[in-house]
């Protein structure tokens, strides 16, 4: 099993359910416009790194590339990014605890370090 695909393919499932959630159910919820807006960031950006994931999983997969370590670390550093910053910004749009705004940007690091390893390979 390809834990990396399961997890990509879990997140992007839960981007497509956490969108139409947000476009439906909340629609009318938020308590500022604003907390739409970062409802929709986080599913961007969940989507984004739910995607990067598989595609990193069938490139460690395929044999495409030699050194998958690397690879296998980018993926999980992506998934903890979608943990911290979506899940941070889901939060805080339903409950508007600007606290946990300062979550968010950890994620964004997380984010980052996996492209950067991703750079690396290709490199």
């Amino acid at each position: 099993m390809n834990i990396l695909l399961l997890l990509g393919a879990i997140l992007a499932f839960l981007g497509v359910a956490l969108g139409a959630f947000g476009a439906h159910a909340l629609k009318d919820k938020f308590a500022e416009p604003r907390y739409a807006q970062n409802w929709n960031t986080a599913v961007q950006y969940q989507m984004y790194h739910a995607l990067g994931m598989i595609a990193l999983a069938i490139l460690s997969s395929d044999g495409l590339i030699g050194e998958t370590n690397f690879l296998i670390w980018a993926g999980y550093l992506m998934f903890a990014g979608v943990i911290f910053f979506s899940g941070s910004l889901y939060v805080l749009s339903i409950t508007g605890v600007k606290k946990l705004g300062a979550i968010t940007p950890i994620g964004g690091l997380l984010f980052l370090i996996a492209w950067v390893l991703v750079m690396i390979i290709a490199f």
